[in-house]
């Protein structure tokens, strides 16, 4: 049999049909960072999507929502002024046609948060230790908040449709150069562990890293310390155990995302010196299991 260059794939019609699929589709440029953007997917449908997708989590009959006033209050306070913050912010007229909405979830096992599109902002009382106050929350909560402003996640999506349709054509060609199945099956699976480590999880380190840079400015400029931010990932490693290596990791490693938000800031704390203070009061304790482990996004 003729040995197959995988160059042949992506010749004539294969290359043509992915180049027509990318300039068919949308670029934005982020506002803070200058990073292009590939959006497949509008900010409305996104917004639908995650409005979809909250009322689902919160109909979970699994998922307990927080009555306790001691619980609630800090939250929403943080949140008020976060998304005040956004709404002065160079994603100003997308905060501003956000509908927000804020739960608190009852877990105390599960150290996370996070807000979809649309400004559904989900907090869960497991990550109230890793923060241990408001400013703090306001630190996690500016990262999720950039999230959904920044369009990560449309991002994530468009990349997975462009990755998908790639491997299609790869299918395609390899089958019409008549390549044995069992040696499309093989180098299908080749071609799809490259996508994912090259080119899908790096973008993903690329959204962490923005959001952690954009909601610092945030969280500062909401009036919360933003050095709290440093407090926070150093409390996250020391409880995470057997992290996998940054390299196959979709989150920067913690040594990383602490050395870059020293870096960054410089910047954070003229805007906070220039904002006015918001109280910073303890966050409510919890009793998290002895199994429960870190889960930022």
């Amino acid at each position: 049999m003729t040995p197959v260059s995988l160059k042949h794939l992506f010749q004539g019609p294969a290359m043509g049909l992915l180049l027509a699929m990318t300039l068919l589709t949308g670029c934005e440029t982020n506002p803070y960072t200058g990073r292009s953007q590939l959006l497949m997917v509008s900010a409305d449908q996104m917004n639908q999507m995650g409005a979809t997708q909250y009322g689902e989590v919160l109909k979970d009959p699994k998922v307990v929502i927080s009555k306790n006033p001691q619980e609630i209050e800090p939250v929403n306070r943080v949140a008020k002024r976060i998304i005040e913050a956004a709404k002065r912010s160079k994603y100003a007229e997308a905060a501003k046609a956000f509908e927000w909405e804020v739960t608190v979830i009852k877990d105390d096992a599960t150290k996370n948060a996070w807000a979809m599109p649309g400004g559904k902002i989900a907090v869960y009382t497991g990550i109230f230790p890793m923060a241990k106050d408001e400013a703090g929350l306001a630190a996690i909560m500016g990262h999720e908040v950039i999230h959904a402003l920044a369009q990560h996640g449309g991002e994530r999506m468009s990349h997975g449709v462009i990755a998908q349709a790639g491997l299609t054509v790869s299918n395609i060609g390899l089958a019409i150069l008549g390549v044995d199945p069992a040696l499309n099956q093989l180098a299908m699976a080749a071609l799809g562990a490259g996508t994912q480590g090259l080119v899908l999880l790096p973008f993903s380190r690329k959204h962490e890293s923005e959001a952690d840079y954009v909601g610092l400015l945030l969280a500062a400029d909401a009036g919360y310390d933003p050095r709290e931010a440093i407090h926070i990932w150093e409390r996250m490693a020391a409880a995470s155990e057997g992290a996998p290596p940054e390299f196959m990791s979709t989150h920067p490693s913690h040594e990383t995302r602490i050395s870059d938000l020293k870096r960054w800031m410089p910047e954070a704390m003229a805007i906070y010196e220039g904002a006015p203070k918001a109280a910073s009061a303890p966050l409510p304790q919890v009793t998290p299991s002895p199994s429960s482990s870190a889960k930022p996004n």
